[in-house]
């Protein structure tokens, strides 16, 4: 599933290109992706306009003049936009990005006023769009339940701490997982976040000191900035908006580094299990803490 940088890097290509287009006509067939009849999508979506695109968490928003279009491209999404021979794809990295489309894997096709289009692409038919008004969109659980988002200016320090402390018997990588508390961060950027600020991932979040906290915080806003400059990470699954690969992982300091040497210490990279999630670390810069060190 992307985590935020990627999904972060296909909106900023997206808006580009989308806003201030009016919606045609709109295609689907598979109602597990795109759930809604002919009359629905007619009353809900054709003719309005594109005022806004945005992210929230792992989901991409599309403002229209009168409703919403949310997208969530899950494991083997894409999204690709052809206007007269402009082509521009974010997702899954497999021909489609640059193939002739629709293909196979197409199962929603968003055409615009200007003959343009925006194809939902999906191979292993996961991901999904879904329309709301006004009102159905404040209810969407989904989206009202994700947590501090990271490139936010209300990611301060003190909401960090606040929001990691009502989980204070759990594991901070658990933590800094879910959704609820944090949004965006998966277990590239939490295995990365937690060593650059030298946090064992199963420790409790009651046994790290204001100190490393403080290190945790700034050590997120480092390496996702850093990896949206990269264009992501692109792990197996994910290009940026051009249809190209990011380059994160070429500068990750643990994830995917098993065997090779800690870049502070020289340390062979380990890799364990936390939070059932396979988990990178540096045996000595990382060492876990059973109780609170002042």
């Amino acid at each position: 599933m992307p985590e935020l940088p990627e999904v972060e890097t296909i909106y900023l290509g997206l808006k580009e290109v989308l806003v201030e287009k009016t919606i045609r006509s709109v295609w689907s067939d598979w109602e597990k992706s795109f759930p809604y009849d002919k009359n629905f999508i007619k009353e809900n979506v054709l003719g309005q306009k594109i005022n806004l695109v945005k992210r929230r968490g792992k989901s991409l928003i599309i403002e229209l003049s009168k409703n919403y279009l949310v997208i969530h491209l899950k494991m083997t999404g894409q999204l690709i936009y052809r206007s007269n021979g402009y082509n521009f794809g974010g997702g899954h990295p497999n021909d489609s990005l640059i193939g002739k489309m629709p293909d196979k894997t197409t199962h929603a096709i968003f055409t615009f006023n200007d003959n343009s289009k925006l194809f939902f692409n999906d191979q292993r038919k996961f991901g999904w769009i879904k329309i709301f008004t006004p009102d159905s969109i404040k209810e969407f659980k989904f989206l009202n339940q994700l947590g501090l988002e990271p490139l936010e200016p209300n990611f301060t320090f003190l909401n960090f701490k606040k929001s990691l402390l009502k989980h204070s018997k759990a594991r901070i990588k658990a933590v800094l997982l879910d959704q609820t508390v944090i949004a965006g961060i998966g277990n590239i950027y939490a295995d990365e976040s937690l060593w650059m600020s030298r946090i064992h991932p199963a420790t409790l979040v009651s046994n790290i000191d204001s100190q490393h906290l403080k290190m945790l915080h700034s050590s997120i806003l480092k390496i996702l900035r850093l990896s949206i400059n990269k264009g992501g990470s692109s792990d197996r699954n994910y290009v940026n908006s051009s249809g190209q690969k990011g380059s994160y992982l070429e500068f990750s300091n643990v994830y995917k580094r098993t065997g090779l040497k800690c870049k502070r210490c020289g340390t062979a990279i380990i890799k364990i299990r936390v939070a059932s999630r396979g988990t990178h670390i540096c045996p000595n810069c990382q060492k876990l803490i059973n109780k609170k060190q002042h």
